[in-house]
């Protein structure tokens, strides 16, 4: 059985649309950037998809996030792991955002443990931008995203 996540595209209007996407941390994710970015999310198991969603929201982004949010249903990711997403227009200063961290032995077989946060950065991204930054499973959450939010995507194609 695939592993469940759930996440949250938060989003605002400055003239374009906007998505906060965030950037994985630790050191497999220190050099990389295009289709390395996620919306905020996370596993689950026991627990209905809106409130793990707002659970990984506050631990990766330390902020609690009680607006509504619209359901932009599933994708698939290409290593098989189903993403539940939701939507939500909220603004926030990239400055407070603090993410909880995980501990790891690297480098590897070296016996040093060492911390990293679960994100290592934040930005807010046009969906064009996004669409070129984020995990290529989670690209068609910018496309429905747009169509919840009224806002028509303007993307390059995106190569087979």
């Amino acid at each position: 059985m695939p592993s469940k996540s759930a996440g949250i595209i938060a989003y605002r209007k400055r003239g374009e649309l906007e998505v906060l996407l965030v950037h994985p941390g630790g050191p497999f994710w220190r050099n990389k950037d295009l289709g390395a970015w996620s919306i905020p999310k996370g596993e689950y198991a026991d627990e209905d998809a809106e409130t793990a969603a707002r659970r990984e929201f506050a631990e990766e982004l330390g902020l609690e996030l009680s607006t509504p949010l619209t359901s932009l249903g599933q994708v698939r990711q290409r290593g098989g792991k189903i993403v539940t997403a939701f939507a939500a227009e909220f603004d926030v200063d990239l400055r407070s955002i603090r993410s909880n961290t995980f501990e790891m032995e690297w480098p590897p077989r070296s016996g040093k443990r060492q911390t990293f946060p679960e994100v290592d950065r934040s930005e807010w991204f046009t969906l064009a931008a996004a669409h070129e930054k984020i995990n290529a499973g989670q690209r068609p959450l910018l496309e429905r995203l747009a169509q919840v939010a009224g806002s028509t995507p303007s993307r390059r194609p995106t190569p087979p």
